[in-house]
């Protein structure tokens, strides 16, 4: 009897091995994504003379298609549109959002826009263009990819096995509790936008594309932490309801306003590189700096502002769920208190009319 058990677990081990190659598969595309983002870039956009002038329409032909960004974007969206697959197959009942499929692919297509397109011709030239990409990683893509609940995703795409073996683990592992604390994602993201402006990070990522690659890879990653507690579409360690939230993401909105103002502000070059391009065509190196620290100003409330509403929807339409919940449990009570009244007013009643006949 025992070899007979034996026997009929062994091909239940291989079947549980084998569903675990596909979320192998996927953390593998994952990794290796990840890795080529933050080591991709166009070498011959640093350290050489500026560029010719944008003009229009020609310009929009400046894409570069450097592979080592297109094919983790490409393998980021088929993994994840491979795993809706898979979950949708298994929970017919309990698709995944079309909101969310949306949120990740718009939020992949943005990072592309940002390190692929004409802009990225020129992130080396202009700082007003190299802000935009760094707007549009940390204010665009990073809330959008936290919209897309990868997570979530992905604890659904696992088999149990794994969950409770490695995903389950990771995510509550004191190393996540510590760098998913709401305080500590705050100061990451705040503390990062102005080490990386207000130091020679920022310089040394205009003369070398390792470090500019690796200096966008550090603001998408610190926005994602950022944004990961502020969206709440994923589990956290520290999940914060919506007052919390509010709070958190309201008082990220005056330091990067103070941040795009002191660049606004500054009466004098901020870093030497664009003093030395010696470009001869568009902005001087004055009004460029003031255009990237408007960039930063305007749009970062904007992005923020629309946030905070989102938000607060959030929490008027929780506010509306917890009372129907409520109205839901109390019901039956006044139910049965209506009934009582009821039976009540007619013995009233009848008592009455016998008084009545009585006299």
């Amino acid at each position: 009897m025992t070899q007979r058990t034996r026997r009929q677990a062994a091909p239940s081990r291989t079947t549980n091995a084998g569903r675990l190659v596909p979320l192998v598969r996927l953390l593998g595309v994952g990794s290796i994504g990840l890795a080529w983002l933050a080591l991709a870039g166009v070498v011959t956009a640093h350290g050489g003379p500026p560029p010719p002038p944008p003009v229009f329409p020609s310009v929009l032909l400046l894409w570069s298609f450097d592979p080592t960004v297109v094919l983790p974007l490409v393998l980021a969206a088929t993994g994840y549109l491979w795993a809706v697959r898979s979950v949708d197959a298994a929970h017919p009942h309990t698709r995944v959002a079309h909101r969310r499929i949306a949120a990740w692919l718009a939020g992949l297509i943005v990072i592309e826009l940002a390190l692929q397109s004409p802009i990225e011709a020129y992130d080396t030239t202009l700082f007003s263009d190299h802000m935009v990409q760094h707007v549009l990683l940390t204010m665009v893509a990073a809330p959008l990819l936290a919209l897309g609940a990868p997570i979530t995703l992905l604890l659904r795409f696992a088999q149990p096995d794994a969950r409770r073996r490695w995903i389950l683990p990771v995510l509550h592992s004191r190393i996540m509790k510590a760098i998913s604390f709401p305080v500590v994602t705050w100061i990451l993201f705040a503390g990062y936008m102005w080490i990386s402006h207000f130091s020679a990070l920022y310089e040394l990522s205009l003369e070398s594309p390792l470090i500019h690659q690796a200096e966008h890879a550090g603001f998408l990653v610190t926005a994602l932490l950022f944004w990961w507690p502020a969206v709440a579409a994923d589990p956290s360690p520290w999940r914060m309801r919506h007052p919390n939230r509010l709070v958190y993401t309201f008082l990220q909105m005056p330091q990067n306003t103070f941040l795009g103002l002191t660049i606004y502000s500054a009466t004098v070059p901020l870093y030497p590189y664009y003093v030395n391009l010696a470009r001869t065509w568009g902005p001087s190196v004055i009004d460029d700096q003031q255009i990237a620290g408007g960039i930063m100003w305007i749009a970062g409330d904007v992005v923020f502002m629309t946030a905070i509403m989102l938000i607060l929807r959030g929490l008027l339409r929780n506010e509306e769920r917890e009372a129907a919940a409520s109205d839901a449990r109390v019901a039956p009570e006044l139910a049965a208190i209506r009934e009582r009244e009821a039976r009540l007013a007619e013995r009233l009643a009848s008592e009455r009319g016998r008084g009545s006949g009585v006299g």
